[in-house]
């Protein structure tokens, strides 16, 4: 691939940037030490329009996949969430075994793909990236209070719990948490969304964060 050459052709390769949804794969691949080359798709230069990317992800969003070893060959895959569930099977990790509690990972897994990203995202754009734009305070309202209303559901399920599911870090939790973090380094909303109202949450957070391979995760194909 000319705009992304690919050195290591036997590894899976990852096409992302570091938003959320792009790092939720890279700490997944660090979490299960899978071998991959990754490969920077800088969105505020449309380069997820470039015809190399969409035949990799038709729907030009970040971030996507080539697995060299897939099942019957090449694979290529997109929409973070499929890619969360794919590594997780292809290596039995990071999804629970038993399948009630299986399905119930998938859940919450579904929970920050319909609810989390969405809300929060549409409350970081309205709050920080439209302020100049949308003068009208409905739809920073309307989104921070639906975004605190989904922290108010994570502040519940995690009394008691180390991770979402329990004692062992899952695939729920990293499709997660780096939303959380967003409401912060990305969209400055700490005070506005009232963070802080949250401490489990936040508590659980900082352990996800500080996990030394999710650290790492959170950093690949960072912003120039």
């Amino acid at each position: 691939m000319a705009k992304w050459p690919i050195n290591h052709p036997e590894r899976l390769q990852l096409f992302s940037l570091a938003t959320p949804n792009g790092q939720k794969v890279s700490i997944a691949l660090e979490e299960l030490g899978i071998p991959y080359e990754a490969h920077t798709v800088r969105i505020g230069d449309d380069e997820q329009f470039d015809p190399q990317f969409l035949a990799i992800n038709p729907n030009n969003k970040i971030p996507a996949i080539v697995d060299p070893d897939g099942p019957g060959g090449e694979l290529k895959l997109f929409e973070s969430g499929a890619i969360l569930l794919y590594l997780a099977e292809k290596t039995g990790k990071l999804l629970p075994k038993d399948p009630s509690e299986r399905i119930e990972c998938i859940q919450w897994v579904f929970f920050q793909m319909a609810g989390i990203g969405p809300m929060f995202g549409q409350f970081g754009h309205f709050y920080k990236y439209a302020a100049d734009k949308c003068q009208d305070p409905y739809p920073v309202n309307r989104y921070r209070n639906e975004a605190r209303r989904l922290l108010g559901v994570l502040e519940k399920r995690l009394a008691g719990r180390q991770f979402i599911m329990g004692s062992e870090y899952s695939i729920a939790d990293i499709a997660t948490f780096p939303w959380v973090g967003c409401l912060d380094w990305g969209y400055n909303g700490y005070q506005a969304i009232g963070l802080d109202d949250f401490p489990t949450v936040m508590a659980w957070y900082e352990r996800c964060k500080n996990r030394p391979a999710s650290q790492k995760g959170l950093n690949v194909c960072a912003f120039d």
